[in-house]
This record gives structure tokens, sequence and C-alpha cells, in this order.
């Protein structure tokens, strides 16, 4: 015995006789009780007033798990009331499923089935497709499959021979989870909504595209190679989306005195404007740490002119480019951070005669930290020390060589 569900999806109510009965697992003559499948959760309800918490097929028998014990027996007839919002959301998710991938097949490449989920916020569609679904693609998507759901598209469904089935290249097929759906039988359950998609599939569906409402595409990922995810939400969660993203969209706009319309425009110019400004920062950073630089005072030694000085809330980097861009062929800069475990870096000219990774070492030696670096240039970080006795070690360092 199969579930009736997929074949009448409206039956709400219905009676039938208990036919095995094992604690809290209930076994019907038959039943309009969806049982999980194919990504399609299990129908809720109740049988004879007990709460049904799960719904199984195991190939011979629907199994209803009840959250008690039940009175009745094995021989007795028995109520079962299905919750009619879980299913009409399962209808519709189920339904616009079969509508986003028909409008997948009209924008992808190669596109095959690779997925399917009804969860209660969000439904998911797994694509293979070689085709990368950007954001344009996916407004696409979005657009296309609410122009199905406004055309009023009829929905049906008939079993089909095996052989016709799999033969016909317009039928869609998800093996992995439409379960049952082949699994060795005689004919194969074919959805086809009228003119844009026919796939097999054992779920339960609407009558009409127009019964799945207003569909939102949420968002894309990358679940595994070669398959794009996309997910979207139906109902009173994808109207309450909706209206999130269009409150963002107006305070979007407004903050940047524009209209929704000029909004991408704006935003453009915007960060056009922001890159420029902060090129144009970095500039003027990069300038200040190099008339710091040149500020520094001068010490004469083994023929050498050696710059040294404190940079206070400059970044080691910057400090290192700027000791580089300053040091002549043959001077020496030395430049000392003012932090409280400052670091030191050290650039030397071709005609110095300094080697600066010997100069970084011996502080490092000194004064702890890490770092190191070779002639021209030399870099430490971490020193347990004071920057002004840092920079006093660099004007007393004399080379052994």
């Amino acid at each position: 015995m199969r579930t009736r569900a997929p074949a009448d999806p409206e039956v709400r109510e219905f009676t039938a006789e208990v036919v095995a009965l094992d604690d809290r697992t209930v076994t019907l003559d038959t039943t309009y009780f969806y049982a999980e499948s194919g990504g399609q959760p299990a129908d809720r309800g109740t049988i004879d007033g007990i709460r049904v918490v799960d719904v199984q097929d195991d190939g011979d028998a629907v199994h209803h798990t009840l959250a008690s014990s039940p009175d009745f027996e094995v021989g007795d007839t028995v109520s079962g009331v299905i919750d009619d919002d879980f299913r009409t959301y399962c209808m519709r998710a189920h339904t616009a499923s079969h509508v986003l991938y028909g409008a997948g097949r009209r924008l992808l490449e190669d596109l095959g089935y690779g997925g399917f989920d009804i969860a209660e916020e969000k439904v998911r569609v797994d694509f293979t497709t070689p085709t990368d679904i950007d954001d344009e693609t996916l407004v696409e998507l979005e657009r296309l499959t609410n122009r199905a759901v406004w055309d009023s598209l009829d929905v049906s469904w008939e079993e089909v021979p095996t052989e016709e089935a799999t033969a016909r290249e317009d039928v869609a097929f998800n093996t992995k989870t439409e379960e049952g759906v082949m699994d060795d039988a005689d004919t194969v359950r074919i959805v086809d909504i009228d003119g844009w998609d026919v796939a097999a599939c054992g779920g339960t569906h609407v009558g009409n595209t127009r019964e799945i409402g207003p569909v939102t595409v949420l968002d894309r990922s990358n679940p595994g190679e070669g398959l794009t995810r996309v997910e979207f939400a139906v109902g009173p969660g994808g109207i309450g989306r909706s209206a999130e993203r269009h409150r963002a969209l107006r305070q979007t706009a407004a903050a940047l005195e524009t209209n929704v319309d000029d909004l991408a425009e704006t935003a453009v110019a915007v960060r056009s404007e922001r890159d420029d400004l902060q090129d144009r920062v970095r500039e003027l950073e990069q300038a200040a740490v190099a008339d710091a630089i040149d500020g520094f005072e001068a010490v004469e030694k083994q023929g050498a002119t050696w710059r040294l000085g404190v940079l206070d809330g400059v970044d080691p980097n910057d400090a290192g480019e700027a000791a580089k861009e300053a040091v002549d062929d043959a001077g020496v800069v030395g430049a000392v951070g003012g932090d409280e475990r400052p670091y030191v870096v050290v650039a030397a000219g071709s005609e110095s005669g300094v080697h600066a990774g010997d100069v970084v070492d011996a502080v490092t030696d000194e004064y702890g930290g890490g770092g190191g670096g070779g002639p021209p240039f030399a870099q430490g970080g971490g020193l347990d020390a004071d920057p002004a006795d840092v920079r006093d070690a660099l004007r007393e360092w004399e080379s052994t060589e």
C-alpha cells in the first residue's frame, strides 16, 4: 500500500482501517499522509486525534509514527486529518521548484537536477550546469519563475510506462532525490506544467501555477563540485523577505540621496569616489612617512650617513617601503615603531658597506622579538624595549667586519 497523497493532494480528511500496530507505529489499509521522500517532508496531522510525528514508506507499506501510544487496535477504523497549512505549503513549494527548474531550462546550458529540499523557511534546488549563475542570471530566474506563476499554467500528473518516460528528452529526472520515481517500477509518475516543464516526480503539487503565489529567490551557493544551489521562498516567508529587501533598498536610496531606480548607478559612483579618496589618503600617508624620515637625525659613522628616528602610528610595512624609497646608495635608514613592543626596519644603500640583516639581528639579539633580511633591507618586530632605546642601539651599532 502506497500513499494516495500524490494522486489526490487535495484530500485532508479520510477514514481507514488499522492493519498493523507496533507501539506508536501505525499502518493503515489506505492513507493520504505523504511519506517523507525526495526532499519533501512528511505530512503533519493526526490519527484519531493523536499527533503524527513522522511518516515513512519502506516500499511495502506506509508507517505513521504517533506522538503517543493509541487506544485503538488492529481492525479498528480510524480518522486521519492532514494539516492543511503545511500540506498546502509543501504543494506550493514543490511545484515552485519545478517552475524554477523550467526557468533554468531557458537560461542554463546542459542543465541537470542535483537535489531538492523543502524547509519551513526556504526551499532549495541544486542545479548541475556549466553556466555561471551570476547575479543577473539569478534575477532572471526569479523573473521567469514569477511570470510562469502569473500565467496560470495548468499542472497535471499521470503514470507513464517507464520505458516511454525514459525515452522522452523533455522529461527531467532526479533519480538521486525523487525516491520511488524509478525504483524498478513499471510506470513513472510524470508532472507536467503546461508548456513550461515536465519532470518525473512523486511529490504533491497544486493544480495551477497561480496557486503557488509569489516566489522570492534568496541566494545561491556551491555545495559541491559542479553544483549550484539556488534557495527561494514561497508564501508569507517569501513575501516578508521581499518586503524587507524593498525596505532596505528604499532606506539605502534615501541615505545616498537618490531614488531606487538610480540606486545602482549612484552606488557605483560612490564606490568610485571612495576608491579615489582612499588612494589620495594613501598617497598623503606615504608622503607624511617620507617627510618624517627626511626629518630623522643624521649620524655619520664608518663612512656612511645614517638617518635614524621613531615613527608613531605607522605600519611596519609602510615604514619599510618608505625606508627603501628614502635611502641613497651610500646611506642607511633605520626606523623604529613607536608602539609598546616596537618594530625596527633598516634599509642600506649598496655602497654603504652595511648589511641590514646584521643590524636587525643585533637588535633582536639584544631586545628579543624576531625578524631578519638581506643586505639591502631587513625588518624585526616584537622587541621588548622602549623605542628610544632601540633607536640608540642603531646609533651605536658598528660593523665587526
